[in-house]
């Protein structure tokens, strides 16, 4: 209890401690998100509107070829379901706590609640998330799927996340972040804490599509154990106020692997700061990150930091940006070598599409805007499996435009 109590008076005296990075939001310009709203059992009953706004950041309405559904609006859980049971765990964060006693030791142990204003507010308000968790040896065929959304103008949403994958065990993770129609501001929180434990696998996707004044201030820290493997793609393509995340992933065990795909546009009035860490404590890990920004007008910053405490480890950072019809890319790696057998590497480029490039596409017999769109197109592949077709289509119509932009 003198824990919970040093915790909290940590936090409280955090709640104004700005950021490292970004923009300050001052936390009393938001009322606090509700906590009650209707349930929704059947998510193809949703309105027309709203099943779109969910296909639009990767989540099937009719939860086709999905594991399990869970919705949040506002601070409010609104859906949660589960098809296999035996291969996946899934519920509030809440919920979880009543039925797992063990739960708390994976509670605020890696993220910090006094880290910024934004995880401090997060602890107070014991913000409600997802629970998610794949028993031992567990290997799902489909992936599980989450939304978090914003409902009401001018609050702040706290969500507290943790996903566990046990041993040997195999999980997918889509989740969506958006706001609903005409919602335009707000700010949202979200801490995740994940475990992939000795010799299992997490790949998670995480697509936002926020409204155009929203504050987005994501904190994620993952613990890898020996021989598992985490991968993570982030994709954020469509207008949004300011985004700043830097998720840390640490490597804990021998042969621990990860990679962080990021693909970002930032907008006019736009401001991205994205990044990931990695931080080597065991021998033979291994990381990649890869960082694909645009700006069409907006600002664009691209962090990648590693830094190794181990011996035989190794990690390449790439980091490329394009800059079309203005705005500013800024990209920022970082190295660290705390020891002598350790490989390094980074790549990183910032500019716009070579002239020679296009020509070449239109000495073909493309239009100069299908050129341009092309080339976008295979800049930002990174390779991201198992995006429902909807949400393909909604990438191509963005990409698309900024093709036509870009002339």
């Amino acid at each position: 209890m003198q824990a919970d109590e040093d915790m909290r008076k940590r936090a409280e005296a955090a709640l104004k401690k700005t950021a490292e990075y970004g923009e300050d939001f001052d936390l009393d310009e938001y009322g606090l998100a509700s906590e009650e709203a209707e349930q929704t059992a059947d998510l193809e009953e949703l309105s027309e509107e709203d099943q779109r706004t969910l296909l639009n950041v990767g989540f099937t309405p009719s939860e086709d070829n999905r594991a399990g559904s869970f919705i949040m609006l506002n601070n409010a859980v609104t859906h949660s379901s589960l098809r296999d049971k035996d291969v996946v765990e899934l519920m509030s964060l809440r919920d979880a706590m009543k039925t797992h006693e063990w739960v708390k030791d994976y509670s605020w142990k890696l993220v910090k609640p006094d880290t910024d204003k934004y995880t401090a507010m997060s602890y107070l308000q014991d913000a409600n998330g997802y629970f998610i968790r794949a028993p031992a040896g567990k290997k799902s065929k489909m992936p599980v799927q989450t939304c978090l959304l914003i409902g009401s103008k001018d609050v702040s949403q706290t969500v507290h996340n943790i996903v566990i994958v046990e041993e040997g065990a195999e999980l997918d993770v889509i989740t969506g972040c958006s706001t609903k129609h005409g919602i335009e501001k707000g700010l949202h929180l979200g801490i995740s804490e994940m475990y992939v434990k000795k010799g299992a696998t997490l790949n998670f996707t995480m697509i936002h599509n926020w409204g155009e004044e929203i504050g987005v201030r994501p904190r994620t820290v993952v613990h890898v154990e020996e021989g598992g493997s985490y991968i993570s793609n982030y994709i954020t393509l469509k207008p949004v106020k300011s985004v700043q995340a830097y998720p840390t992933v640490l490597l804990e065990g021998k042969g621990a692997f990860t990679r962080l795909n990021t693909i970002a546009v930032a907008h006019p009035g736009s401001e991205l700061d994205l990044g990931s860490r990695v931080i080597f404590n065991a021998e033979d890990t291994k990381a990649e990150l890869i960082s694909r920004t645009i700006t069409t007008g907006g600002k664009a910053i691209a962090r990648g930091e590693m830094i190794g405490n181990a011996n035989n480890a190794k990690g390449h950072l790439e980091c490329h940006g394009l800059v079309l019809g203005g705005g500013m890319q800024r990209a920022i790696p970082i190295l660290e070598a705390n020891v002598e057998d350790i490989e390094l590497s980074h790549e990183a480029a910032v500019g716009r599409i070579a002239r020679e490039q296009i020509e070449y596409l239109m000495a073909r017999g493309l239009a100069e805007e299908d050129a341009v769109g092309m080339i976008v197109r295979g800049f930002l592949d990174v390779g991201i499996q198992g995006i429902p077709d909807e949400l393909k289509a909604d990438i191509d119509a963005t990409i698309a435009k900024i093709g036509e932009n870009a002339i």
